[in-house]
């Protein structure tokens, strides 16, 4: 398999395995759809970490396999890469992309799916499909620009350049940098501490701000003012209201 999902405490890891630099083929875009599907549906996992391994997260996509395609078998395959991504995108649980050596291209891509960003020392990050004579094609020119700017998601696309991970960092494209060794455990440790929270209340929260994002202020108000309301009917909020008043904040356990 080119992607599989593990669960353990609550965590769901989403782990490409498409040596040696996981290029994402038709095949990996598929599997990636199907178990975003299963990540989102199991009750089991609660939180997710999307993982390379130790050396590359995504090199990018299979440019050999690309090159023997058309204009018409091109449309389709765009069409299921960014249906692939949006999925994991719209997974309601928090997600986190560990992201060791190399993401470029689609592999920066799938990282910008991702809630957070947690890269290694010696991480790579770009968008180099110009140098193709492309541009992202899988959410690229939209995730990009949502989450530094325009101006600077410009920069990276019109350059087609990598930024390592300090880089990465000062521009906002990651949001911790760690020792290489370490960039696994900290995704999971992060994921791990949210899956013991409130799955329906965490489940709102991401909704309400990416809905929220690709609206007008009014709308995004409403979108937050209906699941703010709407968790006082669930468990989660008995939960943490009951234990806040018996003994005091941040001592809530959920189920």
């Amino acid at each position: 398999m080119t992607v599989t999902l593990e669960v353990a405490d609550g965590v769901g890891t989403l782990r490409l395995d498409r040596p040696p630099m996981n290029a994402l083929d038709v095949a990996t875009q598929d599997r990636l759809l199907e178990l975003a599907h299963e990540a989102t549906a199991r009750e089991d996992v609660r939180a997710v970490v999307i993982y390379g391994g130790e050396k590359v997260f995504a090199a990018g996509a299979d440019i050999k396999e690309m090159q023997r395609m058309d204009h018409a078998a091109m449309v389709a395959r765009s069409k299921g890469l960014q249906d692939a991504f949006t999925a994991v995108a719209r997974i309601p649980k928090p997600v986190v992309a560990a992201v060791t050596g190399y993401a470029l291209g689609g592999g920066c891509e799938l990282a910008l799916c991702a809630d957070i960003r947690i890269a290694g020392e010696k991480a790579k990050l770009g968008q180099p499909e110009i140098l193709l004579g492309l541009i992202p094609g899988a959410g690229g020119t939209q995730r990009l620009s949502r989450l530094v700017g325009p101006a600077k998601a410009k920069d990276l696309i019109f350059t087609g350049r990598q930024v390592k991970a300090d880089e990465a960092l000062t521009l906002g494209l990651v949001d911790r940098v760690v020792p290489d060794a370490e960039v696994y455990e900290a995704a999971h440790a992060w994921a791990a501490k949210l899956a013991a929270g409130p799955a329906m209340a965490l489940r709102a929260a991401k909704e309400s701000v990416d809905a929220g994002l690709e609206t007008d202020i009014d709308t995004g108000l409403t979108i937050e003012r209906n699941w703010f309301a709407g968790l006082f009917a669930t468990e989660d909020r008995e939960t943490g209201m009951r234990s806040f008043v018996e003994d005091g904040p941040g001592k809530a356990r959920f189920r």
